[in-house]
């Protein structure tokens, strides 16, 4: 696959999807790379009649998205990407180019035209390099890269009652050209001529090729040898690839400096003195790759040095994180949503604060794209699409919860990191007092911290239920049973996902008392049954499927073992278990989050897709399925035989 080595390449850096759409974060995800989704606010009003072909207003919508949030992202969240990807997709007929149905009159309009027809589908494509310029400015410079692909696609002929059947289901309203070829949309299509994944909505294949020329691209001069009177012939690279730094000619080099050319050699006759036993073919097939090694350092006067933005956001990446923590502490998203945009000295009054304070932390959070503000003088502050959607308690996919835990817990944890690398073990008893065996029975004994942790845990689960429960058909398993699902937002997206299956949810006592206290009362679900029991030490309920989320990383090697033995032998022949965790990559550097996540120093371990293959293979499951959800945590099905 060509885009495998440029993942490498991409490792450490700043990857943003600049579209919010759900099927190329999916088409991305499921080839491994790691990237942030940043929806570009870019309004697509261009008009489609200054353009000589359709393609190229493709092109340009997707260039002006991935303009716009590197831009955004660099002078409004602080936060310079690397890598901007841009894209639109277009459907087009006899160069008329065809937007969303706007209702399912025009759905049927759009619809009616392709019926029996051949169009094309054309996406545009941008990626945009940022990079900073060095000065007083601090000002954003970007290359921009763009292509399109072209796929020719043919309906059948549509009656009028499968037209109003497909036009019914409403999955034409949100689509370009009224379909959606991935769905209920394929049944329309009589063929397709080119990339499919380009109809779906992006062109992986020529999206890859295209890295692949950018970041490995062809050596433009061969290795040639030069010979030297004090050694053999050694190889030296007068061009060299983005593997090797390129070296500096020695004519710029300054008075004084060392010649790095000059220095290699020397090395080398120096190296060769003191190897007097080795043999002389030996010598020199090594002196040749030390050589080349050395000959490609550039010279201390050739370096030019660059202000360190990757450090400096590190350095001050602590003090952006607790100051959202500190907001979402002092309810600063909570009281902006329900009682609208506020001055610095409104909301110091509403949590009982200083208006000097507030308004740092304010402006802050609109540093950091958490907050907007507006008016001169005295500004009012108000939430930010993101925080809205994320940040405000009471919201579908609010990570409240969490954050407080990250405040209350991690954090802390995280100040007595030093002592934890050197013991190699968690900080818990510096924070509570005690060696705990039982991190929930003894750190979490209180009350009002139990319900905190396990507000924190339906946070993460409700956050990444649906991509999880999604991630594989599992309609065949009629049961489940979710083992530590805490306060059953799981199993509610389960049920919600496969109306017919039944859930059982199997946690400790002390979690199973408190689950009432996150339950709506519309959403009483009768297909969802709360057991208490301790899954290392009682007998586990009946399922067709067992399901582990944020378990596996967090126990020892023989309590993992202890546990996937005892789900193997409970469970029936064409039985699952599904297990929800953050999978590294295989060279065990990415992502980031799961990375970090173990200097918590549990007892447990990050492992990569090959390691929990192996494991659940190692006891006995097979048709081992791994998917990256593009979410906090990813999928792994396995079934037994």
């Amino acid at each position: 696959m060509v885009l495998y080595p440029v993942l490498s390449k991409l490792v450490g850096k700043r990857v943003v999807l600049a579209s919010a759409s759900p099927r190329r974060r999916e088409i991305l995800c499921n080839v491994g790379l790691r990237f942030e989704i940043v929806p570009s606010w870019f309004k697509e009003t261009l008009d489609k009649s200054s353009f000589a072909a359709p393609y190229l207003y493709a092109i340009e919508t997707a260039q002006q998205k991935a303009v716009e949030v590197a831009k955004r992202m660099h002078v409004k969240y602080l936060k310079t990407p690397d890598l901007v990807i841009g894209a639109d997709t277009i459907v087009t007929i006899e160069n008329d180019i065809l937007e969303k149905p706007s209702d399912k009159q025009d759905a049927y309009r759009m619809l009616s035209r392709l019926s029996g027809k051949e169009h094309s589908v054309f996406t545009g494509v941008a990626l945009v390099y940022c990079d900073v310029k060095m000065g007083a400015e601090n000002e954003l410079e970007f290359s921009v890269i763009t292509f399109y692909e072209e796929t020719k696609v043919k309906f059948a002929d549509l009656s009028e009652e499968l037209l109003w059947e497909y036009i019914d289901s409403g999955e034409p309203l949100d689509k370009a050209g009224g379909y959606g070829i991935q769905a209920l949309g394929g049944m329309l299509v009589e063929w397709v001529h080119g990339d499919f994944l380009n109809v779906v909505g992006f062109p992986l294949n020529h999206f890859c090729k295209k890295l692949g020329e950018l970041h490995n691209p062809p050596t433009e001069r061969p290795i040639q040898r030069i010979k030297y009177d004090s050694i053999p012939y050694v190889e030296t690279f007068e061009g060299l690839s983005d593997t090797e730094p390129s070296l500096p000619d020695s004519k710029n080099n300054l008075p004084g400096h060392l010649n790095t050319r000059t220095a290699a050699v020397d090395m080398v006759c120096i190296w060769s003195h003191g190897n007097k036993n080795i043999p002389e073919s030996q010598q020199n097939s090594e002196k040749e790759a030390e050589l080349i090694k050395i000959a490609a350092l550039p010279s201390v006067a050739s370096v030019n040095v660059e202000f360190p933005h990757r450090i400096a956001e590190l350095l001050d990446g602590f003090k952006a994180s607790k100051a959202l923590f500190a907001a979402s502490k002092l309810k600063v998203f909570d009281i902006l949503a329900c009682q609208g945009a506020l001055t610095a000295s409104q909301m110091a009054d509403k949590v009982v604060a200083s208006v000097s304070g507030m308004e740092r932390l304010l402006d802050s959070c609109v540093a950091l794209g958490l907050l907007e503000k507006n008016g001169v003088g005295e500004s009012l502050y108000y939430n930010s699409a993101l925080a809205n959607l994320y940040l405000v308690s009471d919201s579908d996919y609010s990570l409240h919860g969490y954050i407080i835990h990250s405040n209350d817990v991690l954090y802390p944890l995280f100040t007595y990191l030093e002592s934890a690398v050197r013991e190699g073990t968690n900080r818990h008893h510096c924070m509570f007092g005690k060696n705990t065996v039982d991190l929930f029975k003894n750190s979490y004994n209180d009350t009002d911290v139990k319900l905190r942790f396990m507000t924190a845990m339906h946070s993460i689960a409700r956050f990444t239920a649906k991509d999880v429960t999604t991630a594989f058909d599992l309609s065949k398993f009629k049961t489940a049973c979710d083992l530590g699902g805490c306060t059953g937002a799981f199993a509610h997206e389960l049920v919600n996902q496969y109306r017919e299956m039944r859930v059982t949810v199997f946690d400790l006592p002390d979690v199973i008392e408190k689950v009432n206290h996150f339950i709506p009362t519309n959403q009483q679900d009768s297909q969802v049954f709360f057991t208490a029991g301790d899954f290392f030490k009682d007998d586990l309920p009946e399922a067709d499927l067992y399901i582990l989320a944020r378990i596996l990383h967090d126990i020892s090697e023989e309590k993992v073992h202890m546990l996937l033995k005892k789900i193997y032998e409970i469970c029936k022949p064409g039985g699952g278990l599904l297990i929800s965790e953050i999978i590294l990559d295989e060279d065990r550097v990415a992502p980031l989050r799961v990375i970090l996540q173990s200097l918590s120093m549990t007892p447990g371990k990050q492992r990569n897709g090959v390691e929990y293959k192996q494991l659940v293979e190692n006891h006995g499951f097979t048709q081992v399925q791994i998917k990256h959800t593009g979410n906090f945590l990813d999928a792994i099905l396995c079934i037994k035989q």
